[in-house]
């Protein structure tokens, strides 16, 4: 418990971002006195400048769309205007409930936070503008910057999410720097507002960690929005002046645009505070742990984007839990990678949970596993809403389901059974039995389930 000095804690936890405040949190819920530390906001990336502001102007995007769109369903509305101005008041004021009830319940657990910069200079102390802290557990959760490519300095017209997410205005056109997660929500909010979009990609496709099919249909229906992309070939340069930003690629194409967006992942903050110097692992900047998060030195743990791996929230979460019960002797299961479910959030969204099929092949082998796809041609709320795509299953052969993987408008909104069926490793049968409403776009994993489990209804198979 903490000293006369308010100094010593069961726990200290340098980071208030998704998986240190998460920590803390369950932390305090087990009885232990808890010392959070931030030099910034709580609530971290994800709060402040990833997941929900980014997803907040996905949905002002959806609605201009839907304004734009609006006769097509008999419904004669016009797109006067993109006003960034209350588009970033919306956005703030999103941001600011959500920062208001964390601050809240960070306060009603009892967890002293030190705001300032710290450093972990002991095994067991973390140093903040000159005050030491000591825990008789540390952990790990410091997070992630935007990253840029060697020789690629930002500044002016070349951005990153950071700076794309503070813009008052709306660019003519637009050069985005990667085709991931961050690149494609990007890219699909600018088009929607307006902006010509040109994607570069190094790799053979968008969204290339999903699905090949998902990557593939994602592609045609962003052609058919109008964005253009350029795959399997390096981004070489950039200049910019007074006209706009001009970029080469390493076979000698160029495109220019009034901005380009630099959206090629995101590093690992660890540099300068310490780790090394208490004997921790480092590998190009990220914290190795074990399958316990443990570092090997002391008590020291890590989570969240540090720690090899899907860089999302929820994963921060579940770590951030995992290891506040582990250090209260709980024995949590261990999280299993694959089975954390990745949302893109563009239009159309991308939503999967498992292993791919090329994964699952060469987990299972090629005879091992089947494959079914259910297009949302035949979902009747998919109808509705105008949207095209498909739930694709890949399945062990005779045995569960280990991989569900969805495209189209709303999907990420499905995913959460996606992953129940996954980690429960229910067998098509199983879900087959249960009855989904109707008409929900939740009901194409019902038939997918029927279609596979050998009984299909609204399919053609």
């Amino acid at each position: 418990m903490a000293d006369t000095n308010g100094t010593a804690f069961d726990i200290v936890v340098l980071g208030g971002g998704s998986g240190g405040y998460a920590a803390a949190l369950r932390a305090a819920q087990l009885g232990k006195s808890v010392a959070l530390v931030e030099a910034d906001k709580v609530g971290g990336t994800c709060l402040h400048v990833g997941c929900i502001p980014t997803k907040a102007l996905l949905h002002a995007a959806e609605l201009a769309d839907h304004a734009r769109e609006g006769a097509h369903y008999g419904v004669h509305t016009t797109l006067e205007k993109i006003d960034m101005a209350g588009v970033n008041e919306y956005k703030a004021t999103v941001i600011g409930r959500l920062y208001k009830g964390l601050q809240g319940l960070i306060k009603s657990r009892n967890i002293t936070v030190f705001e300032g910069y710290g450093k972990l200079v002991a095994k067991d102390t973390v140093e903040v503008d000159g005050q030491r802290i000591t825990g008789q557990n540390i952990i790990l959760g410091t997070g992630s910057y935007a990253r840029t490519l060697p020789g690629l300095e930002i500044g002016g017209r070349v951005i990153t999410s950071d700076q794309a997410l503070q813009l008052d205005w709306v660019p003519k056109s637009v050069i985005v720097l990667g085709g991931g997660v961050i690149g494609s929500e990007f890219a699909s909010v600018w088009k929607s507002f307006g902006a010509d979009v040109t994607i570069i990609e190094a790799l053979p496709h968008l969204v290339a960690n999903e699905d090949e099919a998902l990557s593939k249909a994602f592609e045609r229906q962003f052609r058919k929005r109008g964005i253009t992309f350029n795959l399997g070939v390096r981004f070489a340069g950039v200049t910019q002046d007074d006209n706009g930003v001009h970029v080469s690629l390493e076979d000698g194409k160029t495109f220019d645009a009034e901005l380009l967006l630099v959206a090629v992942g995101r590093g690992p903050r660890t540099s300068g505070l310490g780790y090394e110097d208490q004997g921790i692992t480092l590998d190009r900047g990220f914290v190795i742990t074990n399958d316990r998060l443990h570092t090997g030195v002391g008590n020291i743990y890590a989570v969240g984007d540090i720690v090899p791996g899907l860089q999302l929230a929820h994963r921060g979460f579940a770590q951030g839990i995992f290891v506040a019960e582990e250090i209260a002797g709980l024995n949590p299961a261990t999280i299993v990678e694959s089975g954390i479910p990745r949302v893109t959030y563009s239009d159309p969204e991308v939503a999967s949970v498992g292993l791919t099929e090329a994964r699952a092949k060469e987990v299972h082998g090629a005879d091992n596993v089947e494959i079914l796809e259910y297009n949302l041609g035949g979902n009747g709320k998919s109808q509705i809403l105008g949207t095209q795509g498909f739930v694709k299953l890949v399945r062990q052969k005779d045995g569960p389901v280990i991989g569900v993987h969805m495209i189209g408008a709303r999907v990420g909104e499905l995913i959460g059974e996606g992953q129940l069926i996954v980690n429960w490793e229910a067998y098509p049968e199983d879900v087959a039995s249960l009855v989904h409403a109707h008409p929900t776009q939740n009901e194409a994993l019902g038939e997918a389930h029927l279609a596979l489990a050998g009984k299909p209804l609204h399919a053609h198979n």
